[in-house]
């Protein structure tokens, strides 16, 4: 006969707590991060993409408003 060995749930990580607080700053962040990355990279590119960077600095504008906005609604400085 076989030993059977307890073992902890199968189930996911624990999750985080609830604090409360907006990830959409931290959001806006890594969008805006991401977006001027990859319009850099479009212009690294030999031939460069420009409208692909035109494109992605434009999400990166829109990113960049949206943290502002979330900004100014905390208070923060």
């Amino acid at each position: 006969m076989s030993v059977v060995i307890p073992m902890r749930s199968r189930s996911g990580a624990p999750s985080l707590p609830d604090t409360g607080a907006s990830t959409d700053t931290l959001q806006a962040f890594g969008d805006a991060h991401n977006a001027l990355s990859v319009a850099l990279h479009y212009l690294r590119q030999p031939g460069g993409n420009l409208a692909g960077a035109r494109r992605k600095t434009g999400l990166a504008l829109a990113a960049l408003r949206r943290l502002d906005r979330a900004g100014a609604e905390g208070g923060a400085a």
